[in-house]
């Protein structure tokens, strides 16, 4: 596993391209850069990059806060057959 601590910088919200289907919100987060000592570690790992969620679900948009920070877990997942 590998853990990045990510910021949440913007959250957009568009029309989604089928009518009738309500808004996407687009949430960026970008690795934290400064700050407490932990975070000076974390963006040693990690000083550049960006994740993008696209989601169309209003109650998960409400998980995420303009400035807050993240943890990022990145695990290795099982591949789907065939794959």
């Amino acid at each position: 596993m590998v853990r990045a601590k990510f910021i949440c910088h913007s959250i957009t919200r568009r029309k989604h391209w089928e009518p009738g289907k309500g808004e996407i919100w687009d949430i960026k987060l970008s690795p934290v850069t400064t700050g407490s000592d932990e975070d000076k570690a974390f963006w040693a790992a990690t000083p550049s990059g960006e994740i993008t969620l696209g989601t169309c679900n209003a109650e998960a948009v409400k998980q995420f806060d303009l400035g807050a920070a993240y943890y990022v877990d990145f695990t290795p997942a099982p591949r789907a057959e065939g794959k």
